[in-house]
């Protein structure tokens, strides 16, 4: 049971940060970024937020250090918008393996054009 209630509790923990980076955070440094993952801790003390940056490596810099300052205002839109008896504390990783499956498609690519 305490496995699929982590699931859910990290699953709408991923809406609502989703939510909050397309319609609140007003951050000019914040890019297109995307939540792929949401990893909460079992106690739900701490919520690691997975996140992809479209764009180069300044974009991944600039949107990285922007979550990192908006960390306390997530923190208190998920206590205002999720039903939790404790609140956790989020903290903002990189997730490049979306950047690493596009790579690995172009070097396919490049070997079957070189192929035929």
């Amino acid at each position: 049971m305490q496995g699929k209630r982590l699931d859910r509790v990290n699953q709408l923990i991923k809406e609502e940060v989703s939510t909050l980076l397309q319609r609140e955070l007003k951050d000019p440094r914040l890019g297109f970024v995307t939540v792929t993952e949401v990893e909460t801790s079992k106690d739900l003390r701490t919520a690691k937020v997975f996140v992809s940056v479209l764009g180069e490596e300044r974009e991944w810099k600039e949107s990285l250090a922007a979550l990192a300052s908006a960390r306390g205002f997530v923190r208190n839109w998920l206590r205002q918008h999720l039903d939790l008896r404790v609140t956790p504390e989020v903290v903002f990783r990189p997730d490049r393996s979306l950047e690493h499956a596009a790579h690995i498609q172009s070097l396919l690519r490049q070997v079957q054009g070189e192929g035929t």
